[in-house]
């Protein structure tokens, strides 16, 4: 029981956007919440209006559910069996974590999956956090982590942050066997290099809860934000990867398979 429902405050949160018929974030059909506010700047985003903490809508969890949950009925494969269910993306969702982990409660209350899409920026062993954290967690079927890049120099410049403490919730979330699907964002320039993909594929393989690893092509299709909100894109003239790169990563990440998990 969180802290605001002992006291009958409704946790209140800011979500950017939302979509209701989801089928890329997350097993089977989803419902999937894109929170306001993160704390990277990464120079491929493709939604910086989700950056500032000020912005979106601003919803209590009670509220929200009850828009996602309209949508259960998509959820199942057969009408009985649940094959899909909420995911929470962003933005940086860990950044509202007492809003996630109400929103998360609830779901469990009537058996939905719930999967959280994160970048880790937020993640810390530390204070308080790590105590939210853990009963996040305690509502979270899925994790999908973002590794931006294995190397810290390449990961700061591509986002604005290092990663040490990214990669120690990769292996916090190893330790409690946490399902996780890995996701890397491949930009020529940034993150396609064979070295860093190779040591990303080392450091993966030292997890024993990874389901599934998956390349996402950059992509310039948010770039017209960048000019509508007056900022300069850092990759002008970056084209998105080829069929090669992209088959390269794949390859060297172990990318596109399920991994049997005993």
């Amino acid at each position: 029981m969180t802290l605001s429902e002992k006291d009958n405050k409704p946790v209140m949160g800011r979500i950017h956007s939302a979509e209701s018929f989801g089928a890329n974030d997350g097993p089977g059909i989803r419902y999937v919440i894109f929170t306001q506010g993160c704390n990277m700047r990464c120079k491929y985003c493709h939604n910086p209006d989700s950056w500032a903490l000020s912005g979106g809508e601003e919803i209590s969890s009670e509220e929200l559910f009850k828009r996602a949950v309209r949508y259960k009925s998509y959820w199942t494969a057969d009408g009985h069996n649940p094959s899909g269910g909420i995911t929470v993306s962003g933005g940086e969702p860990l950044l509202q974590i007492d809003f996630v982990t109400d929103l998360f409660r609830r779901a469990k209350e009537v058996s939905v999956h719930t999967c959280l899409d994160t970048s880790g920026s937020p993640f810390t062993r530390k204070g308080s956090f790590f105590v939210k954290f853990e009963e996040l967690m305690s509502f979270t079927d899925l994790v999908l982590l973002d590794i931006k890049q294995i190397n810290s120099e390449r990961h700061r410049q591509a986002t604005g942050r290092e990663n040490g403490n990214i990669l120690d919730m990769a292996r916090y979330l190893s330790e409690i066997d946490k399902p996780v699907w890995i996701r890397h964002v491949l930009v020529p320039t940034l993150s396609d290099y064979d070295d860093d993909l190779d040591g990303l594929s080392r450091f993966i393989n030292g997890m024993s809860n990874v389901e599934k690893i998956q390349v996402l092509p950059y992509h310039t299709l948010g770039r017209y934000k960048w000019d509508n909100l007056g900022f300069d894109y850092a990759l002008d003239g970056v084209s998105p990867p080829d069929a090669e790169r992209i088959e390269n990563a794949e390859k060297r990440l172990g990318a596109g398979k399920y991994f049997l998990r005993e």
